[in-house]
């Protein structure tokens, strides 16, 4: 099975990079939001309750859930196609594993992610980023966000399995978007003054992704405590979409 998953994944991987422009927009958007949010509102980081951290720092996290959000989401987008195509039928005819199908544009989206998440912090280097732990901690960034990366992926491959349809696999990942906005996007959860607001960011996983980013890019003692709880929340999520995509491919290989 794995060396199925991984010749479905390569396979993935080349048609990604036979259409650059389904990855580059969303690298340019997360690339955008880094320099805005940084030039907008740094200042905002001399407040008490940021504790003298760099804005660049703070924000950094934002760019790379929103890069996960739209990079992971091409899986869908790629299994929707090879549906309409008719490759995914073709596909079931041969002995090859249904795990492995479900696994490769899964592992392509994570793998992308990757090299993009990579690609933003080179951009926050240029800018001037310094990671007062050590910059060899970053890798552990990067942990987090293949985590989200994956469980993103499994709901898009997951929701591209229950629909077979482009636009609502494609509108299926939009409804992350406000995740990232009910969060501790822009300030800590101590500024946020609207009482719900810090409900949903507490109730929402995403600010735990983020945090734990956070935990290791702002100081230099790392908080080991808030970058666990952000190690176990995408665990927790990977497992859950990927079962969830399982479920569903269970359900397209009846129909």
């Amino acid at each position: 099975m794995w060396r199925e998953t991984l010749i479905l994944t390569k396979r993935s991987l080349l048609v990604t990079l036979r259409n650059p422009f389904s990855f580059i927009p969303n690298l340019i958007i997360s690339v955008f939001f880094l320099l805005v949010y940084t030039s907008g509102l740094s200042g905002i980081s001399s407040l008490p309750q940021f504790g003298g951290v760099d804005y660049l720092n703070f924000i950094l996290p934002v760019s790379i859930v929103s890069g996960a959000v739209g990079g992971a989401g091409g899986a869908g987008q790629a299994l929707v196609k090879d549906i309409e195509s008719g490759y995914f039928a073709r596909l079931l005819l041969t002995p090859v594993s249904r795990t492995a199908i479900v696994l490769g544009p899964m592992l392509a989206g994570m793998l992308q992610l990757f090299v993009q998440t990579l690609l933003i912090f080179g951009m926050g280097f240029l800018l001037g980023l310094s990671i007062p732990a050590g910059i060899s901690f970053f890798f552990l960034t990067i942990v987090l966000a293949l985590g989200f990366g994956l469980a993103f992926a499994g709901y898009s491959v997951g929701v591209a399995l229950k629909t077979r349809n482009a636009q609502a696999a494609q509108a299926g990942t939009l409804l992350f978007f406000p995740l990232i906005f009910l969060s501790t996007t822009f300030v800590p959860k101590e500024l946020i003054e609207a009482e719900w607001l810090k409900i949903a960011a507490t109730l929402n996983p995403t600010t735990y992704i983020m945090e734990g980013m956070r935990a290791v890019l702002l100081r230099e003692t790392i908080d080991w405590s808030v970058y666990t709880q952000g190690v176990i929340v995408a665990a927790v999520l990977s497992i859950a979409m990927v079962v969830f995509a399982a479920l569903n491919a269970r359900g397209a290989l009846k129909k």
